[in-house]
């Protein structure tokens, strides 16, 4: 196989390293076959669990299973246990669709085990109406059965016709779900249930729903988009859910129930803590729908929850604008609740009304939350007072270090909901990836002016070191999910870092800017990589990745510079 070794390059379609080492690489079509293929790219194998059984059983670890476009109908099972780890790929990214009228994938456990096992590039869902419940499952029998360490990346994730897109539990340990799309779940159920697992971490994704767009029914009956709990009581190795980060994630488009939230730690009355260990940070949290929801955020029985430099703007009708707090079994108190950090702008002056009532800015029952935390927040109700309630135990007079202004956040008016579109190859914003998507949420909406009282005012020692694009915060860090950073010249794609895209950009235009520029601030600004101490790549390297993408046929619309 050719191998063209060239510095690292950093796509907003993935993440690509070209090394001197030479890895294995395997392919499935649906033309293959898994009892005559030999996953090479002339025989094939047919099915992702055919071809990691096979690599398994040949102790071949370290390798690339690359999926050709088309529709794979039936499940798909993750199995075999790879200590250096296995990347299942889309060869095209979003072009191999998976489809079932069950669970089209799972991780179940197995002789061979489920572990070391990254998914990456699909466009998994259910195959329509009168499907069985989950589109993904990863399911640990109990813990200490060989199901984890799995990476779920880049997948568009949907229609689900009964319960979750995804479910993780029964003590399930080490999983990442990183820079996926999530929409459309049914019934009272999730866009990820976290159930009864530890070390799980959720990452920059984008979740929103939109019914319409599919021929659907919006039911407004939906739950939490993400929820992380413990229902299963002492059934598996793991009495409630422990050590969960929720982190650089985009929330949008509301179409759920009424006493539903964006997040949602705790759910089932059990008599016990069903999450510990919990932060959420750096998310961008969108209010652009009509339907009204239960509040932003919600903890139901939880210890050791932080939120902190969240973004909670727009409209956003709800029965609380920022937070429910409450138990529902007596038998437990939420304790060591945190918000530090976070900003909450209603640039409609209507916090938290809805349904017919007044403003309201949480929800939060005497008694049912001890040791928490309001600290160093900033407040915006259009000009509005900011609501308060004498029967509520967290008001945003507790907030001793508050900072009261607007932000400046652009209108949401005309968002488009960036879904999936197959036939175009693009999603409905006009992005060719995920990671494209991503960040023009964050750069049309999530962006304060310069000016916003939030700039420089955050808490340092409650501050993340960066923010929801990987911008690093610094000494003077500022409120919310997004730092105001200078502008890079070396930015050609205007997306807010520097990478290489930004070379194929000036590659194609190089009268668009100065090569140099480029060179002195590669590594800079948003990114889901961390760049410090990189080296700078030599022209010719991004001439050879180039080519590659002309190979592979992906291209990138570009798009002005969204200045700060």
């Amino acid at each position: 196989m050719l191998r063209i070794a060239c510095a690292q390059i950093f796509l907003l379609m993935g993440v690509f390293y070209v090394s001197g080492a030479v890895a294995q690489t395997f392919y499935v079509a649906t033309d293959g076959n898994d009892a005559s293929g030999d996953g090479s790219a002339g025989s094939p194998w047919a099915s992702i669990g055919g071809a990691l059984a096979e690599l398994h059983d040949a102790n071949i670890d370290g390798a690339t299973v690359l999926v050709r476009p088309g529709t794979y109908s039936g499940r798909q099972s993750l199995v075999g246990t790879f200590a250096q780890g296995v990347t299942v790929r889309s060869e095209v990214p979003y072009q191999a669709q998976l489809r079932h009228s069950s669970q089209t994938v799972v991780a179940y456990v197995n002789c061979r085990g489920a572990s070391g096992i990254t998914l990456e590039g699909f466009d998994l869902a259910h195959s329509g109406p009168g499907a069985a419940p989950l589109v993904f499952h990863i399911d640990g029998g109990g813990g200490n059965a060989g199901v984890g360490n799995i990476t779920v990346r880049n997948n568009v994730i949907h229609e689900s016709y009964n319960n979750d897109l995804l479910k993780v539990n029964n003590g399930v340990t080490n999983v990442i779900v990183e820079q996926n799309m999530f929409y459309n779940q049914t019934g009272s159920d999730e866009h990820i249930d976290v159930n009864s697992v530890e070390d799980v971490t959720i990452r920059d994704n984008v979740f929103f729903n939109d019914f319409a767009g599919s021929g659907r029914t919006n039911g407004n009956n939906t739950s939490a988009y993400i929820v992380i709990k413990d229902s299963n009581d002492e059934d598996d190795l793991f009495l409630g859910t422990d050590r969960v980060n929720v982190q650089r994630n985009v929330f949008l488009n509301w179409e759920g129930s009424t006493g539903s939230n964006f997040v949602l730690v705790g759910e089932d009355a059990k008599p016990y803590i069903e999450a510990r260990n919990v932060m959420f940070e750096n998310n961008l949290m969108l209010g652009n729908s009509s339907n009204v929801m239960r509040a932003a955020v919600g903890v139901k029985s939880g210890e050791q929850i932080t939120f902190r430099n969240n973004t909670i703007a727009g409209d956003l009708p709800a029965l609380a604008f920022a937070m429910r707090v409450n138990v529902e079994n007596s038998a437990v108190t939420n304790d060591q609740i945190h918000f530090y950090n976070n900003l909450w702008s209603d640039p409609t002056g209507t916090m938290g009304a809805s349904l017919g009532g007044g403003n309201d800015f949480s929800d939060s029952p005497p008694g049912e939350v001890t040791n928490w935390s309001l600290v160093n927040n900033q407040y915006y109700n259009g000009g509005a007072p900011i609501p308060a309630g004498a029967g509520e135990t967290i008001n945003y007079t507790d907030d001793a270090t508050r900072i009261v202004g607007d932000p400046g956040l652009a209108s949401q008016a005309g968002l488009t909901v960036p879904r999936w579109e197959p036939g175009s190859g693009m999603f409905a914003d006009g992005s060719a990836t995920i990671r494209e998507a991503f960040v023009s949420l964050v750069m049309q909406y999530g962006v304060p002016t310069a000016g916003s009282a939030g700039v420089n005012q955050a808490s340092a020692v409650q501050a993340p070191a960066d923010d929801i694009l990987g911008n690093l915060r610094g000494g003077a860090p500022d409120v919310g999910a997004v730092e105001i950073v200078a502008n890079h010249v070396g930015d050609f794609d205007g997306d807010g870092d520097v990478d290489g895209q930004d070379f194929l950009v000036w590659q194609r235009d190089p009268n668009g800017g100065q090569l140099s520029d480029w060179q002195a601030d590669y590594g800079m600004g948003a990114g889901l990589q961390t760049r410090t101490g990189s080296p700078v790549p030599e022209p010719a390297g991004g001439v050879i990745v180039g080519g590659l993408l002309l190979v592979v046929g992906r291209s990138r619309r570009v798009k002005p510079f969204a200045s700060q």
